[in-house]
């Protein structure tokens, strides 16, 4: 197998293969091919109800994979964490290691509802964007409006980049959003893991990122004095600890 893996980034709810342009370019120059596709649901990839589930974004993430003949090295942002560790599971002959970017890295069968509800009792911060969502009449979506965007998601970029920003995020599937992952220590247990956390994350909190990594011990740490999105704020940090996990 090559050397050089393909990176396979994941981006989280609300967001969109665009939160990953900036990251894609630094890691491409570095002589990696990276693979960052729009997930079921997104506006950039309609999808059907049926396909609106964790079992959906796994066989779109496998069919962008299906060209690859050389190793992968999985990235998950946010709530594509979740996504991250289920493809690393389902693909695990393939992945050399899997990296979570202020990510939910959850035990197998955990809900990040779960985790964050019991975090609140000490930590009512860790409410983090759910307070300020918007949703459809049915309960199926929701949004983030740009200014909890700016303050939540993008406290630490200039406003009017912040801004600019926020007018990308889009209406998220609960089908897609409000996973839960799987997995066996036979298969994705035995991959190295990298977990970035950003410091001054106001969606998943640095208590609830602490946790997570209790919950789930053996995980380099790499932090980053950063809001939520660090590979936009912070990207040129963000492309060494991935670039370093992969020499490794």
């Amino acid at each position: 197998m090559p050397k050089s893996p393909t990176f396979v980034l994941i981006h989280g709810a609300w967001a969109g293969s665009w939160v990953w342009d900036s990251l894609r370019t630094l890691l491409e120059d570095q002589g990696h091919a990276v693979i960052a596709p729009d997930m079921p649901g997104n506006p950039m990839h309609p999808a059907a109800a049926a396909q609106l589930t964790m079992q959906g974004c796994i066989a779109h993430l496998q069919s962008c994979c299906a060209e690859v003949s050389g190793p992968l090295l999985v990235v998950g942002h946010s709530g594509g964490g979740v996504i991250a560790t289920q493809l690393a599971e389902t693909l695990a002959e393939r992945v050399l290691g899997v990296a979570y970017i202020a990510g939910m890295m959850l035990p197998s069968g955990l809900g990040f509802a779960e985790l964050a509800d019991e975090a609140q009792k000490q930590h009512p911060e860790a409410a983090g964007i759910w307070p300020h969502l918007q949703w459809s009449d049915d309960r199926q979506s929701s949004t983030v409006p740009p200014q909890a965007v700016c303050e939540v998601f993008l406290q630490d970029l200039p406003r009017e980049q912040a801004m600019a920003a926020a007018q990308r995020f889009c209406a998220q599937p609960e089908g897609t959003r409000a996973l839960v992952a799987e997995w066996t220590a036979e298969r994705f247990g035995r991959l190295p893991r990298l977990y970035i956390e950003a410091t001054q994350d106001r969606s998943v909190v640095l208590p609830v990122q602490r946790r997570m990594q209790q919950l789930m011990p053996g995980a380099e740490v790499v932090s980053l004095e950063t809001g939520h999105v660090p590979q936009v704020v912070a990207t040129d940090a963000v492309a060494d600890a991935l670039l370093n996990f992969a020499k490794r």
